[in-house]
C-alpha cells in the first residue's frame, strides 16, 4: 500500500480541522440565536368587516289570481311573463248568465218601486195603513240590494290587475269551465324585492347598538346564486319581533330596488352586511395561539421576558384579528416563533413596524 508523504498528511488534517470549525461556527446556531424572535405592536386603524347570510328573495307583492265567479273562460288577454299595469283586463268569464240575472233583479226592483208609489197614494186616501207602506218600502230596499249584488257579480266576470305586476304561468285556457276559487295565475310586483335572512343574537345586538348610536355605517349588498353581485344596494327595512329559540336567530328583511326586474320571487342568494369599524386595534392572526378555546399572545416586557396574555377577539378577518381587550398600542407581541418560546423566558428580539407587517399579509384589512 502506498503511503502519503508526511507533508500531504499534515495538509489533509489541517483542511479537515478547518472544515469542522466552519461547520461548528456557521451551520449550528447558538442557543442565543435560537431565542431571537420578531416582535411587533398592535395598530389602530379603520377596518371593514363583512358578514354573510343565506337569504330568500321574495316579491314585495305576490298574489294568486282566482276566479270569484263560475262560468266559461271566454277570453284571456295576457301572456305568460307579460308586464301588466294596474287596471288592465286579465281574464273575461262569459257574462251572459250574470247579465240576465242583473236584468231580472233590476226589473224586480222597478216593480217594487211602482208598488211603493201606489201604496203611498192609497195611504193619503185612507185605503191602506202606514204598515202597508212600510212593507212596500222594505220590499223595494231588498229588490235594490239584490240588483246591486247581481251587478257586482257581473263586474267580477271581468278580472283586472290590482297593481303593476309580472304575470306568472297561465293555469287555465280559453273555454275552460271555471269554478269559484279556481287558480288562474299569479302576479308578482318585482319593483322592490324583500330579502329575508336570519341573524344570530350576538350580531343582532351589535347591529342594534350601532343603530342606537345613529351611525349608518352598514352597507347592504346581495350576491346572487351565480356569484355575481347585484348592482343595487339594499337597506334594512324590518326585523321580526320574535327570536327562533331553536336556532338562536331573528329574521331580518332587506329591501332592494329591482328596476331591471332581474330578481324574481323565490330566488336565493347571500346578503352581505359590511360595516366600517373606526380606529380599532388589530394584530396578525399568526401572532396568537389558542388554549382551551381562548386566544393568547406572548408579550415582551422591558427586560426582554415573555409573558403569556389572554386577549378577547371582537372580529375575525382573513389573517388579522380585531381586538376587543387585552392589549395596548405600546405592547410588544411575538410575531414569529410563537411555538418556539415559553412563558417567562428571556429572549432577544428584533422589532418590525406593524404597518409593514400588515402590508405583507396575504389578506389586508380594508
Amino acid at each position: 500500500m502506498n503511503m502519503l508523504p508526511a507533508p500531504a498528511v499534515i495538509l489533509v488534517l489541517i483542511i479537515l480541522s478547518l472544515s469542522g470549525c466552519y461547520r461548528t461556527q456557521g451551520d449550528e446556531p447558538t442557543e442565543q440565536e435560537e431565542r431571537k424572535v420578531v416582535v411587533t405592536n398592535p395598530i389602530a386603524q379603520d377596518v371593514q368587516i363583512t358578514q354573510m347570510y343565506v337569504c330568500q328573495i321574495h316579491s314585495r307583492r305576490h298574489i294568486q289570481v282566482r276566479a270569484l265567479m263560475e262560468g266559461y273562460l271566454e277570453e284571456i288577454r295576457i301572456r305568460e311573463g307579460q308586464l301588466v299595469r294596474k287596471g288592465d283586463v286579465l281574464y273575461q268569464i262569459l257574462p251572459s248568465v250574470y247579465q240576465a240575472d242583473l236584468d231580472a233583479k233590476s226589473a224586480e226592483a222597478q216593480v217594487a218601486k211602482v208598488k211603493l208609489e201606489q201604496s203611498r197614494k192609497l195611504l193619503k186616501d185612507g185605503v191602506v195603513s202606514q204598515v202597508d207602506v212600510a212593507l212596500h218600502e222594505a220590499e223595494l230596499a231588498k229588490a235594490e240590494a239584490e240588483a246591486k249584488r247581481a251587478q257586482v257579480d257581473l263586474m267580477f266576470t271581468t278580472i283586472k290587475a290590482p297593481f303593476d305586476a309580472l304575470v306568472d304561468r297561465l293555469r287555465e285556457r280559453e273555454g275552460s269551465l271555471i269554478e269559484e276559487g279556481t287558480l288562474l295565475t299569479t302576479l308578482s310586483d318585482n319593483d322592490v324585492m324583500w330579502v329575508y335572512f336570519n341573524v344570530p343574537e350576538a350580531q343582532y345586538l351589535e347591529y342594534m347598538a350601532t343603530e342606537a348610536g345613529k351611525e349608518d355605517t352598514h352597507e347592504i349588498s346581495l350576491v346572487l346564486a351565480s356569484g355575481a353581485k347585484f348592482p343595487q344596494r339594499g337597506k334594512i327595512a324590518a326585523i321580526e319581533g320574535d327570536f327562533n329559540n331553536e336556532t338562536g336567530t331573528v329574521a331580518f328583511r332587506a329591501d332592494f330596488p329591482n328596476p331591471e326586474h332581474l330578481l324574481r320571487n323565490g330566488q336565493t342568494g347571500n346578503v352581505l352586511i359590511q360595516e366600517m369599524l373606526k380606529d380599532v386595534m388589530v394584530i396578525p392572526q399568526r401572532a396568537t395561539f389558542e388554549v382551551l378555546e381562548k386566544q393568547f399572545v406572548f408579550v415582551v416586557d422591558d427586560e426582554g421576558k415573555l409573558h403569556q396574555r389572554e386577549i378577547v377577539v371582537q372580529h375575525e378577518l382573513e389573517d388579522i384579528f380585531v381586538i376587543a381587550s387585552g392589549l395596548e398600542k405600546n405592547d410588544k407581541i411575538v410575531l414569529d416563533g410563537v411555538s418556539l418560546v415559553r412563558d417567562g423566558e428571556e429572549v432577544e428580539y428584533e422589532s418590525k413596524d406593524p404597518k409593514e407587517v400588515l402590508a405583507d399579509l396575504k389578506y389586508h384589512a380594508e
